[in-house]
């Protein structure tokens, strides 16, 4: 019965007492606390259950990025950069938290509302289970009943504890009679002094026992959840990959000196840890090897499989290419040159024996995601690899361990398949990889582009003889011409450093004569076709951003 309600059997003429109810603020103060709560048990679940399972969190966050990650990718990227995938996983907390405040208001009026309302988002926590390629239903199922098991208890428990705290009277500001600290009432003035106000404010200390028992509450949700964590430790992928010894590999022959050291400038080869990471998986694909399959399947007349130690026993070759990922801007660090040591999938592909027709080579990921590219590149003397090591060391598992594809030439959204299951042939309008359907180009040649790195934006220049420094890449054609532009001037040509191919990007440096005043900087880049770089602006949508890079400076 709600306040106002009257009974149906209540005497005539008398009202019954209204139901006593929380405060507004006080409730949803209690279902954040009960949303933190079920957060940190399913956390807890999770890490008890395996290394191998995702969180709930992730779970969601995954679902979300299948459902919206086509219009949000890009707009993430430009405010979040590589921390896109730690935002989102932040939001997630927020929203959730959020919502148990929603929860709190719907239990105030009547607590099955709220429990309800948890339950939902139980429920929803196993179908993002469900959905995801990743972790056990089973263990999913679980986590979500102990979390809305835990937040219906909290949420029970703490809206209690807000009614008791919202009836809680405050005491009387006075009152006419004796005063026990002013002569015992001794009248003054011919009248009785008025108590003054207590000390203790009751109704405060009852608030302030509130919130401290809601703040323990968020305290220990968000223990259980470091717990559960802790307990979940280094995934599979990190143990069996810390075993793994590598076959000899030629990767000191595939870098090179460079002409020229300039303080700033991207080095030739990335060290893994500064390498970009841009792709859909939030937790990232456990692997144990002895049960780790690479399959070749599809339009070939000779469909096999590869364990992990059969694919490093074959032939391999270490290669240097750069990779990029199609949401790079212009000027932007989405982009990385790496020695890819692996078996090339030309050799593969004639062990399969591909049928006449196939026209496309589809990679698909442990967690489901999926890339295709034209079967020509795999077949026209591009380095082509199913890379296994990373600059002379196992491939990182946020790179892709146990294995990945590499591609030169190709936007890596259509071709760098990472934490590869399995390759198919296919017809080219068989299969759309995950990105098609969401509105990128299927075919996607990375395009020619160059970046200053120095001078660095905001930095203060001295007149005379400074270095102006960057790279300039177009794998699979190579550069040929790397040119620099000080305000409206003539193009100037740059010096070039070393390459070990086509498929590498190249540093460059201008000596530039720098005068007092502002000074805008603009580079473009020529590739070994002839092709000069457009000053043309596009986004990076649907396939690939253009432009010249420019940077603005100033000299004193």
């Amino acid at each position: 019965m709600t306040e106002g309600e009257v009974a149906a059997d209540a005497p005539l003429g008398r009202r019954p007492r209204p139901r006593p109810l929380a405060r507004p603020g006080l409730a949803a103060l209690a279902g954040v606390a009960a949303a933190a709560a079920a957060l940190g048990a399913g956390e807890l679940v999770i890490g008890v259950a395996g290394k191998d399972d995702p969180s709930l969190v992730s779970a969601v966050g995954s679902e979300f990025i299948d459902r919206f990650g086509a219009q949000l990718k890009d707009q993430a990227i430009a405010w979040f950069g590589h921390n896109d995938k730690r935002a989102l996983l932040i939001g997630i907390v927020v929203v959730a938290l959020g919502f148990g405040a929603l929860v709190g208001l719907l239990a105030r009026i009547r607590f099955a509302y709220g429990a309800a309302a948890l339950a939902g988002f139980g429920l929803l926590g196993v179908a993002a289970y469900q959905a995801g390629e990743l972790g056990s239903t089973a263990t999913g199922v679980v986590a979500s009943a102990v979390a809305v098991a835990a937040g219906v208890s909290i949420l029970h428990w703490l809206v209690r504890a807000a009614v008791r705290v919202s009836g809680v009277r405050a005491p009387r500001a006075g009152r006419v009679g004796p005063d026990p600290r002013v002569d015992d009432g001794v009248r003054r003035d011919g009248r009785l002094e008025a108590a003054p106000r207590s000390p203790i404010d009751p109704r405060r200390m009852a608030r302030r026992a509130f919130l401290g028992t809601v703040a323990a509450v968020g305290a220990g949700a968000g223990a259980l959840a470091l717990v559960g964590r802790r307990l979940a430790g280094r995934g599979a992928s990190e143990a069996a990959r810390a075993e793994v010894v590598l076959p000899d590999s030629t990767v000191a022959a595939t870098t090179v000196r460079q002409p020229f050291a300039i303080e700033g400038l991207t080095p030739f080869v990335v060290p893994n840890d500064r390498f970009y990471r841009i792709d859909t998986a939030l937790t990232l694909p456990q692997v144990h090897l002895e049960s780790w399959r690479l399959s070749l399947k599809g339009m070939v007349d000779h469909p096999f499989e590869l364990t992990y130690d059969e694919l490093l026993a074959m032939d391999s070759v270490a290669e240097t290419v750069t990779i990029s990922c199609v949401s790079n801007e212009v000027g932007g660090d989405l982009v990385g040159n790496a020695v890819w040591q692996g078996v090339p999938l030309g050799v593969l592909l004639d062990r399969a024996g591909v049928q006449e027709g196939a026209g496309q080579v589809v990679g698909r990921s442990i967690d489901g995601f999926t890339a295709g590219f034209p079967f020509d590149a795999a077949t026209d003397g591009r380095t082509a690899l199913v890379a296994y090591a990373m600059n002379g060391e196992p491939l990182p598992v946020r790179h892709g361990f146990p294995a990945r594809l590499i591609v030169a030439g190709l936007y890596g959204y259509v071709s760098a398949t990472k934490w590869l299951d399995s390759i198919e042939l296919t017809t080219w309008d068989a299969v759309d990889g995950y990105w098609i359907p969401r509105g990128w180009s299927k075919e996607a040649p990375v395009k020619t582009q160059s970046r200053i790195d120095v001078p660095r934006p905001g930095g203060g220049l001295t007149a005379g003889t400074v270095p102006v420094a960057g790279v300039a890449w177009a794998p699979d054609r190579g550069i040929a011409k790397v040119e620099v532009q000080v305000d409206d001037g003539p193009w100037q040509v740059c010096e070039l450093g070393r390459v070990t191919s086509v498929d590498t990007w190249v540093q460059w440096l201008l000596r530039w004569d720098a005068t007092p005043g502002e000074h805008v900087l603009t580079v473009r880049a020529t590739d070994a076709r002839g092709d000069t770089q457009t000053s043309d602006i596009a986004r990076p949508d649907p396939n690939g951003a253009t432009g010249w890079h420019s940077r603005r400076v100033k000299v004193t």
